[in-house]
């Protein structure tokens, strides 16, 4: 079972490729709302910031999902991305 360190890194890793990449796939846009779900159910994050980011990034997911153009997309959103991965650098990795 990953723990929500792990789910926060691998999100965050999503994110960053998509963003250096400016290319996805539907896939990649389901993880990243599985992950959110899951890191949301569990309730063990306490930070507010994240917490209230979350949704923004589950709801890139659900926009990614049903984008007729992935990259204009990811372009469109990559001010967001970046700020998200920061956020999540900086939370996650101390």
């Amino acid at each position: 079972m990953l723990t929500v360190n792990d789910q926060l890194m691998v999100l965050h890793d999503i994110l960053t490729e998509q963003s250096e990449d400016c290319c996805a796939d539907v896939n990649e846009y389901k993880q990243i709302k599985r992950i959110i779900q899951t890191l949301m159910a569990k309730d063990s994050i306490s930070d507010e910031q994240l917490l209230a980011l979350l949704p923004q990034i589950y709801n890139y997911g659900i926009q990614g999902e049903q984008a007729q153009n992935l990259e204009e997309h990811i372009t469109t959103n990559k001010t967001n991305i970046d700020t998200w991965t920061d956020y999540i650098n900086t939370t996650n990795l101390q």
